[in-house]
C-alpha cells in the first residue's frame, strides 16, 4: 500500500553515518566513506524559492522477515516533477543495521550531466508507540555517480526484527519518506567569506556538536582575545596544548578564507579518532572545556575570565512558615539548566525555577532547635553572569521505555529577556538592584533529529546587529530573524491543505530541529563583551607560525596545480636495501616511499637528471646505471632491466612513459653503482645478455633475523656450486661453509619460496634479472628441531602470517588489557591457548571471545562460538575490513558446556522479604519452564510445598505466563523480563465466579496535544469476586501494597482497554467490565492504579544491550 501526502521537511541533516548505497556491483558507483558535506541546503534556503514541492511517501512491506532479498526497491512516487523511490537492504549492506536510501527512480535513463537536489527524511514506524518511530533525515545534491543517498546503518537489525518493539507487527514493516525539492545550487561555487565575511569549521566525522559550540564561544569577542592572551611558547606543540590549539583555530576563524580543520584541537583534547566519530553531549563539553581554560588561565594574565564571563549565583533556601528560621546556600553556575516539558517559554522556565515548594506532612523539615517544621523551599538568584548560556533540557529519561527521548515540544525564547522582570521576582533580597538584568540573544544553538543522533549547528549575531548568520560547519549563511528564532521554538508545524473547499483534517508533522542552548549577553555589558579583537593581541610566534604554515599550504597548493608539468623520480640505492630489508620489510627489495625521491620538470633530458644524482648522491655520471622497475604477474616489484643509451637521451617525460604501462606520475629507477677497492666510485662492469643480477639476502635461524648482503651478477649458464666461494664471503662465513640457497618468488596470496639446486645451472632454475636468493647455513637435520623456524621458507611464512592481536576485556571494551604476537594460521585451539597462557588460566576452554567491529569500533554483539572459526585470521574480519582486536571473557564453566546450556536472568519476588533478587540461570536447551523453577527453588528460602510460576513482563505489563511444559530454548530474556513468584493461595483456590484480572500502576502524560498512558511499577494479578464493588477491591489492593492512607486516597482506579481509561465510582461492581477469557492474554484489558511514580529507581535493571553506551565527554590533556 502506497499513501502519498504533502510533507514538507526543513531539516537539516542527521550526523549517522551517510553514505551512498555501496553495491558496487549493482549500482556502478563508487562507495563514500564518512559523513557526506551536506551544505547545500544553507545556501538553497538563502534563496528565494516559493514553495518548494514536497510530499510524503507511505510503504507497507508484508511478510518482511521472509523477504529473501539482498535489497529491496519501493515502487516509484514523483515530487516536484522527478521519480524517486526507497531502496533497503532489509538484513543490512554489510553491516548489523538495516540499510535505506533515496533513490533517483530514472537514473538511468537522465541526460548526461544531470543533478537534482533534495532534502528529506526516512523513517520506520513504530506501530505500538508513533513517538518512538525511527527518523534520520539529510539533503544531498543527486547526480550520476551517487544516484542514491542515505543511512547504511540505520536502526539496528536486532530492534527491527524484535516484534515486542514495535517496529514489526503482523510480520508487516511501514516505511515513511518525506522528500522535499529545491532549486540546485553548486555546493562548489559558494564561498562563505565572500558571501557573508566569516569561516566555518570542518566536521571530522561527528564533530558538528563541537564546531557549533566553538563558533558560538569564538563569536563572544572577550573570550576569544582572552584565549589569544593566554601565555604559549613557539616551542608548544598544538596538539598537545590547548590554549595554543585554540589560539591557532580562533586565529585561522578570524583571518583565513577557507574553512577550518578542528584536528589540532582534538588532538590536544587527548581524542583519537573514535572520539571524533561518537557524537557527545554538547553541555558536557561546553563545561569540561571551559574547566580546563579555567585551570589552565590560573596563573595567568587572563586569570579569572571564564568566571567573569559566565559565572552567576544563585542562593538555595528553606524557610519556616511557623517559626523563626532559615536556611541558606550560596552557589554558582556557569549555565542554567531550563525545563522545556511543560513550559511555554523562557520566562515559564524561569518561573517555574524559583517556584518554591512547600515542606508540610511527611516531608516537613527538621529546623534545628524547632524539630520537624512546615516550611517553604526555594531558589533565588543573587546576580547573574555577563554572558548566561541557558541549556534548554530537550532531553529527558523516559521511564515508561526506560531510555533517553528528545522533548520536540514547542518552546519560545525573547530577543529581549527581562529578568528584573514584576519587580524583580528571581532575584534574591541580597541582589544588587541597581544591575539592569536585561539581556539581548546572541546565539541559538540548534539540534535536529533524535535522541541516538542528529546534527548541529548554530544561528550568531556576531556584533548584535539585526543581521543573523547560520553556521552549519563548513557553510557559512546569512539568515533572518524568523529563521534564527521562530523556526528554531518546535512543536508541530501544519500543512496548508491541499483541498481548502473539503472538510479534511489538516496534515501536522512535528519538527525535530529546535533550539537546546540560547546565549544572551547583558545589554549593559555588551560594549565589553563585543569588543574590538586584532592582530595586536595575538602573540608574535603564533602569528609567525601560522604565516608559515599558511605558506606551506600554498606551497603544497602550487605544487599540486603545477603537478603535470613534472615526474617524481623515486631513486633506490644498495643503502636503501640494506637500512629495510629485514627492519620496515621483508619481502622484494625496498619500500618506495622511503628512498629518496626528485621532483623534475618533464622536459629536462634524462642525461641532464643524472647530474643532479651526481650532485646528491656524489656519484659521477659516467659511474650510474640506472634500472627501470617492473610489476611481474605475481605481483613482485623487481629491477627489470638497465637503461639503454638511447632511453638516457630521451626527456624524463618520455621515460616515465615507457616505464609505466598505467597512468603514473612517478618513474622508479634502481641506481646500480661499483665500488673499487679504495671504496671510491668505478665504471660498472659491462652487462651481456649472459649476465643475470641477483639480490642477496642472508637468514640466521638462532637470531630469527633475515638482512640484504649485496648483489651479484652470475652467469645463467653458470652454477651455484661454482660461486660458493664468493657466496660465503659476502655472508661472512669461511670459505668452505655448507650453504643452503633458496629464490624468494611471491608473497602473496601466500608465501612461495623454494629451495635451489646448487648443481642446476641458474637458466635451468630460471633465475632472472632481478630474482631474490636467500641463503643459509645448511643445518644438520637434529639441529633443525632447536629453532622456531630452522629454514628460510618458515621464517618467511611466520612473518607473512604474524599479527599483533590487542586483546580487551569484554566489560572494558575501550581499554587494551594486554597485546599478543600471533600467527593468522592459529587455530581457535591456539589462540585461546595463548590467552589462557597470559591470564595464567588453567582451562583454555573457559576463555570466550569476541571479534571487533570496525564499523561501531565495539565488541560484536555474539560471541565466537567454540571452534566456530578455522584460524585467527578468520577472527579479525569484518566484511572488507580487518581488525587487530579481540575482546575476552573468563567464564565460569567451559565454553563447551556452556553452548549446551540456555542461561536465563530470572527475577524472584520474595512475598516474605519485600525484595527482588536476580538468579542466574543455566539448564540444557532441551529443558522445560519446570525445570528452571526446580532449578530456582535450590537458590532460593521456600517451604516444600510453594508453587512458583515464571512470567514474562514488558513495559510494566504481564504478556505471559508460560507453561510448565514449554521448552526453554526459544525463550527471549534479552529485552523481556522474566518473573519468578509465588502462586497466592487465593488464586489456588478460585470460587466458580471469582476472576483473575491483570492490575498496572499508570500515569498520564500530555505531549504533543496528545494524551499518553505510561505504566510504570510492577505489574501483578489479582482475584476479584462476583459483585465486589471498588471500594472493597481499593481496601484488599491497599493491604496488599501496603500504601499509607494518606497517600493512596490519591490514587485513582480506572478500567482500561486499548490504552483508554474509565474511571471507576466506589460502587461500580469491577467483575461486569472484565470479559470471561483466558486471562493471561487479556493484558489489554486491566484494572489501573493512577498514581505518581515516587520510586526513585527500579529494584533490577532489565537485560540491555550491553555496548549501547555513549561515551561520556572527556579532554585528557
Amino acid at each position: 500500500m502506497t499513501v502519498m501526502t504533502p510533507a514538507p521537511i526543513d531539516r537539516p541533516e542527521d550526523e549517522e553515518m551517510l553514505v551512498l548505497n555501496s553495491d558496487l556491483a549493482e549500482n556502478n558507483h563508487q562507495p563514500m566513506d564518512g559523513v557526506p558535506q551536506s551544505e547545500t541546503a544553507n545556501n538553497v534556503e538563502n534563496q528565494p524559492v516559493e514553495d518548494p514541492p514536497s510530499s510524503r511517501f507511505t510503504w507497507r512491506i508484508d511478510n518482511f522477515s521472509r523477504l529473501n532479498v539482498k535489497k529491496l526497491y519501493s515502487e516509484t512516487f514523483i515530487v516536484g516533477g522527478y521519480k524517486w523511490r526507497v531502496l533497503i537492504f532489509p538484513k543490512g549492506n554489510n553491516v548489523d543495521h538495516l540499510s535505506m536510501y533515496l533513490d533517483v527512480a530514472d537514473a538511468a535513463s537522465l541526460p548526461y550531466g544531470w543533478t537534482r537536489y533534495s532534502q528529506f527524511s526516512l523513517g520506520v514506524i513504530n506501530q505500538i508507540h508513533n513517538r518512538f518511530s525511527v527518523r534520520k533525515d539529510t539533503q544531498h545534491q543527486f547526480n550520476a555517480r551517487e544516484s542514491d543517498w542515505g543511512f547504511t546503518p540505520f536502526m539496528p537489525l536486532s530492534e527491527l526484527y524484535d516484534p515486542s518493539r514495535g517496529y514489526l507487527v503482523n510480520d508487516t514493516v511501514i516505511v515513511e519518506a518525506e522528500v522535499l525539492v529545491r532549486r540546485v545550487v553548486d555546493y562548489w561555487t559558494y564561498d562563505s567569506k565572500k558571501e557573508t565575511g566569516f569561516v566555518g569549521l570542518k566536521n571530522q566525522g561527528a564533530t558538528c556538536y563541537m564546531n557549533s559550540l566553538l563558533q558560538t564561544l569564538y563569536h563572544i569577542p572577550y573570550f576569544r582575545k582572552a584565549v589569544y592572551h593566554m601565555p604559549t611558547t613557539e616551542n608548544d606543540l598544538p596538539s598537545a596544548s590547548i590554549p595554543l590549539a585554540l589560539q591557532s583555530l580562533f586565529y585561522k576563524l578570524q583571518y583565513s578564507d577557507n574553512s577550518v580543520a578542528t584536528k589540532e584541537l582534538t588532538k590536544s583534547f587527548g581524542w583519537d579518532t573514535y572520539d571524533s566519530f561518537m557524537q557527545h553531549d554538547v553541555q558536557e563539553l561546553n563545561r569540561v572545556l571551559c574547566e580546563k581554560l579555567e585551570d589552565k588561565m590560573k596563573g595567568t594574565v587572563v586569570e579569572g575570565t571564564i568566571q567573569k564571563l559566565f559565572e552567576g549565583h544563585h542562593m538555595n533556601y528553606i524557610e519556616c512558615i511557623n517559626v523563626d528560621y532559615k536556611s541558606t546556600r550560596k552557589e554558582s553556575f556557569y549555565d542554567l539548566q531550563l525545563d522545556v516539558k511543560g513550559c511555554r517559554d523562557v520566562y515559564a522556565s524561569f518561573d517555574k525555577y524559583v517556584e518554591v515548594e512547600r515542606l508540610e506532612g511527611d516531608n516537613k523539615y527538621h529546623a534545628e532547635q524547632y524539630g520537624l517544621q512546615d516550611a517553604k523551599k526555594g531558589v533565588l538568584f543573587i546576580d547573574f553572569p555577563p554572558v548566561l548560556q541557558l541549556q534548554l533540557k530537550r532531553f529527558e529519561y523516559d521511564f515508561m521505555r526506560d531510555t533517553m527521548v528528545k522533548i520536540n515540544d514547542r518552546y519560545e525564547f525573547p530577543m529581549q529577556l527581562d529578568l528584573d522582570r514584576e519587580n524583580g521576582k528571581y532575584l534574591s533580597p541580597e541582589a544588587d538592584r541597581g544591575v539592569r538584568n536585561l539581556y539581548t540573544l546572541h546565539s541559538v544553538l540548534v539540534h535536529s533529529g533524535g535522541v541516538h543522533g542528529g546534527h548541529y549547528y548554530a544561528f550568531i549575531r556576531p556584533t548584535l546587529s539585526d543581521q543573523w548568520y547560520k553556521f552549519d560547519d563548513e557553510r557559512v549563511t546569512k539568515e533572518d530573524m524568523k529563521r534564527a528564532l521562530e523556526e528554531q521554538y518546535g512543536g508541530e508545524e501544519e500543512l496548508p491543505q491541499t483541498n481548502p473547499g473539503f472538510n479534511n483534517t489538516p496534515f501536522k508533522f512535528t519538527k525535530y530541529s529546535n533550539a537546546y542552548m540560547l546565549v544572551y549577553i547583558r545589554e549593559s555589558d555588551k560594549d565589553k563583551v563585543v569588543c574590538n579583537v586584532d592582530e595586536k593581541d595575538i602573540a608574535e610566534h603564533l602569528r609567525e607560525r601560522l604565516k608559515k604554515e599558511q605558506e606551506e599550504k600554498e606551497h603544497k597548493k602550487k605544487e599540486k596545480a603545477e603537478a603535470h608539468l613534472y615526474t617524481i623520480i623515486k631513486v633506490a640505492r644498495n643503502e636503501d636495501l640494506m637500512e629495510q630489508i629485514g627492519k620496515d620489510i621483508y619481502f622484494d627489495l625496498v619500500d618506495h616511499d622511503k628512498v629518496r625521491t626528485f621532483r623534475i620538470q618533464k622536459h629536462m633530458p634524462f642525461n641532464l637528471f643524472k647530474e643532479e644524482v651526481a650532485k646528491e648522491f656524489g656519484i659521477p655520471v659516467q659511474f650510474q646505471r640506472f634500472w627501470l622497475w617492473a610489476k611481474r604477474q605475481n605481483h613482485t616489484y623487481r629491477p627489470n632491466r638497465p637503461l639503454t643509451p638511447m632511453e638516457e637521451t630521451q626527456s624524463v617525460g618520455q621515460l616515465r612513459e615507457v616505464s609505466n604501462k598505467v597512468h603514473n606520475a612517478e618513474l622508479k629507477l634502481y641506481l646500480e653503482m661499483e665500488l673499487g677497492l679504495d671504496l671510491c666510485p668505478i665504471a660498472p662492469l659491462a652487462k651481456t645478455k649472459d649476465d643475470i643480477l641477483l639480490f642477496l639476502k642472508l637468514y640466521d635461524p638462532e637470531k630469527e633475523e633475515l638482512r640484504y648482503v649485496g648483489r651479484l651478477y652470475v652467469k645463467s649458464t653458470g652454477k651455484p656450486v661454482e660461486i660458493m666461494t664468493k657466496l660465503n664471503e659476502m655472508a661472512g662465513y669461511a670459505p668452505a661453509e655448507e650453504i643452503d640457497l633458496f629464490e624468494e618468488i611471491k608473497f602473496e596470496p601466500n608465501v612461495m619460496c623454494e629451495p635451489i639446486d646448487k648443481k642446476l645451472t641458474f637458466r635451468a632454475s630460471q633465475l632472472e634479472d632481478g630474482d631474490i636468493v636467500c641463503l643459509q647455513k645448511s643445518l644438520p637435520a637434529e639441529n633443525g628441531v632447536h629453532f622456531r623456524y630452522p629454514d628460510v621458507p618458515s621464517f618467511l611464512d611466520y612473518v607473512h602470517n604474524r599479527q599483533v592481536v590487542h586483546f580487551r576485556f569484554l566489560d572494558k571494551p575501550k581499554e587494551d588489557d594486554f597485546c599478543l604476537e600471533m600467527s593468522k594460521l592459529y587455530t581457535y585451539d591456539d589462540v585461546v591457548k595463548r590467552v589462557a597462557q597470559q591470564l595464567s588460566l588453567d582451562d583454555p576452554s573457559k576463555i570466550r571471545l569476541t571479534a571487533h567491529n570496525c564499523y561501531s569500533q565495539q565488541p560484536k554483539p555474539q560471541p565466537i562460538k567454540y571452534r566456530g572459526v578455522e584460524c585467527l585470521s578468520d577472527m579479525l574480519v569484518h566484511y572488507n575490513q580487518t581488525s587487530d582486536i579481540l575482546y575476552y571473557e573468563v567464564l565460569d564453566i567451559p565454553l563447551p558446556e556452556l553452548q549446551g546450556l540456555k542461561t536465563l536472568k530470572v527475577a524472584f519476588y520474595d512475598a516474605t522479604k519485600d525484595e527482588v533478587v536476580v538468579h542466574t540461570i543455566r539448564l540444557p536447551k532441551q529443558s522445560t519452564v519446570g525445570d528452571v523453577i526446580s532449578d530456582l527453588k535450590t537458590k532460593v528460602e521456600l517451604s516444600p510445598d510453594t508453587e512458583l510460576r515464571l512470567l514474562e513482563v514488558f513495559y510494566h505489563k504481564i504478556y505471559k505466563v508460560f507453561p510448565l511444559n514449554e521448552k526453554i530454548e526459544n525463550i527471549n530474556d534479552q529485552y523481556w523480563t522474566l518473573r519468578a513468584e509465588e502462586i497466592p493461595e487465593e488464586e489456588k483456590n478460585l470460587g466458580p465466579h471469582d476472576r483473575v484480572i491483570h492490575v498496572y500502576h499508570f500515569s498520564k502524560d500530555s505531549t504533543q496535544n496528545q494524551m499518553q498512558i505510561q505504566n510504570f511499577g510492577e505489574p501483578f494479578f489479582f482475584v476479584i469476586h462476583e459483585g465486589e464493588t471498588l471500594a472493597e477491591i481499593k481496601v484488599r489492593i491497599q493491604k496488599k501494597l501496603q500504601v499509607p492512607d494518606e497517600e493512596f486516597a490519591k490514587w485513582k482506579f480506572a478500567f482500561l482497554s486499548l490504552g483508554r481509561p474509565d474511571y471507576l465510582q466506589d460502587n461500580e461492581i469491577v467483575s461486569t467490565l472484565f470479559q470471561r477469557r483466558d486471562v493471561y492474554g487479556a493484558w489489554e484489558q486491566y484494572l489501573g492504579l493512577e498514581h505518581s511514580d515516587s520510586a526513585p529507581k527500579r529494584a533490577y535493571t532489565a537485560n540491555q544491550n550491553r555496548h549501547a553506551f555513549e561515551k561520556p565527554v572527556k579532554i585528557y590533556n
